[in-house]
């Protein structure tokens, strides 16, 4: 595969290319490259641009890289997309960008009615818990609620291949579940027939409970929200936590999979505003890859520092007020006691 791909390459791709029956390369070489590969060869030459735009190609490259789009109601909306699962892989491989809002969604009007979650778990690359969610945007309990989606029922879990260890303060092990479990959360607007992955490439942080045990992963991406400096959305969490419980020496299991948006406040977002952050990102349509995977972790550590020293000049206010009350009141009681003294 490699050494005919090269030779394509180093001839400019057509002369060489049309030396195989197009059926054998795609069957035999294209067939066989991720997502990224294919979509880089395809911008070599015009020939390879056409072989590498067949439907089946990236249907099956969306399917194994996301177990969850081969549900009926994803396929379905995929095949409305300009491009078909193209569109959708060039929509959901890369990670957003934090940047500003597109203005042009903080119109009520322009909010979706429908938003359609595909998320799929995965532990050293094996997949082990997926799931297809629907929820209506329209209503005005949706609107008005704070923004939340669970995807496992109480009585649902998924297993994990490896050991439960309670060892709180065993970093190896910890260690362990950050580099091999991974996630990813696509959020689909079925209207605007547009997609983009909310989750990191990699968990952002890993904490176990002192008290129970329990472990928590915490993914998703950190996008501008609001850029009135000062404001509390200046920056917005869009935060996916994956809690795994367990019994020692037996194997783990994951409790929990939600989402939430949080301020740099630590205040949840509601439905409405939520929305305006998704459909901003899903709006502006421009993507970058994470260089090393380690992005999404620097943009949270960022995140949480910032939440600190807003945190932190919060309180400094407080205890300046407080000063402030305790002196007028103070001066208050003096004047007042003066008065009757000296009347």
């Amino acid at each position: 595969m490699n050494t005919v791909t090269s030779t394509a390459l180093r001839h400019g791709g057509d002369a060489s290319v049309s030396a195989l029956h197009p059926d054998v390369f795609q069957s035999h070489i294209l067939s066989r490259l991720d997502g990224a590969s294919l979509a880089s060869l395809a911008s070599v030459s015009s020939q390879l641009h056409a072989l590498s735009n067949e439907e089946h190609l990236w249907r099956n490259i969306c399917s194994s890289t996301w177990p969850s789009v081969n549900h009926p109601r994803v396929q379905q909306i995929i095949s409305t997309f300009p491009s078909g699962h193209r569109s959708f892989f060039s929509d959901s491989f890369p990670f957003p960008v934090p940047r500003p809002l597109n203005p042009a969604v903080n119109n009520t009007s322009t909010l979706p009615t429908e938003l359609i979650f595909a998320v799929d778990v995965y532990y050293q690359n094996e997949i082990i818990y997926s799931k297809v969610e629907e929820i209506d945007t329209s209503s005005s309990w949706f609107l008005c609620s704070p923004f939340r989606v669970d995807l496992l029922d109480p009585k649902d879990s998924a297993s994990i291949p490896v050991k439960y260890s309670n060892g709180s303060e065993d970093e190896t092990w910890l260690k362990h579940k950050e580099e091999n479990l991974s996630l990813s959360w696509i959020v689909i607007d079925p209207t605007r027939k547009r997609a983009v992955n909310m989750s990191s490439r990699r968990a952002v942080s890993v904490q176990q409970h002192w008290l129970t045990g329990d472990v928590h992963m915490r993914f998703g991406t950190v996008v501008s929200g609001d850029e009135r400096r000062g404001s509390a959305r200046e920056w917005v969490e869009c935060g996916v936590v994956v809690t795994c419980i367990g019994k020692e020496g037996g194997e783990m299991q994951v409790r929990e999979v939600s989402m939430v948006m949080e301020d740099m406040e630590g205040k949840g977002l509601n439905g409405k505003d939520s929305l305006v952050i998704l459909e901003g990102i899903i709006g502006e349509g421009r993507r970058r890859k994470e260089r090393d995977g380690n992005e999404g972790k620097e943009k949270y550590e960022e995140f949480q520092e910032r939440k600190r020293e807003r945190k932190e000049e919060k309180q400094r206010k407080e205890r300046v007020l407080d000063l402030v009350c305790i002196t007028v009141g103070v001066a208050g009681f003096l004047t007042f006691w003066s008065a009757i003294l000296f009347k």
